[in-house]
């Protein structure tokens, strides 16, 4: 399925706050499934804004499960850690400057991304020692 690309960079940054809370929504519910009107009602959109957000999501490769039906709706893995991994320089520098369109500080999870990606990039002897900044 292919989606228009806005022009408009209002419109892509409001889309990829609204995707972040959808997901995070997601997570706070875990393991149950919630409907597209529960999440239009919590992203103040209409239901068929979520399904396509959910749509484009899916599409870049996001597992959020779909269930039709009476007690259906949308679910994702809501594991409290995940895995390690191992970004190139170049890697962590996309997602920082993702995380800096949608604004460090829009949320806590996107602030405490934020300061490991900068901090991954500074050499270990160069870095303020925060103790608990990790937390």
């Amino acid at each position: 399925m292919a989606f228009s690309k806005s022009t408009d960079p209002h419109l892509t940054l409001r889309r990829i706050e609204r995707q972040h809370a959808v997901i995070e929504c997601l997570r706070a519910r875990s393991p149950e499934f919630t409907t597209a009107r529960a999440l239009a009602d919590t992203v103040r959109v209409t239901p068929r804004t979520v399904e396509r957000d959910i749509a484009r999501m899916r599409e870049a490769g996001i597992p959020i499960e779909v269930r039709n039906g009476p007690g259906g709706g949308y679910a994702i893995d809501a594991r409290r850690h995940v895995d390690p991994i191992t970004l190139t320089p170049g890697e962590a520098a996309a997602l920082i400057v993702s995380l800096v369109a949608l604004g460090p500080t829009a949320t806590d999870a996107a602030g405490s991304a934020m300061t490991k990606l900068v901090d991954s990039l500074i050499h270990p002897a160069q870095r303020p020692r925060h103790p608990s900044r990790y937390d």
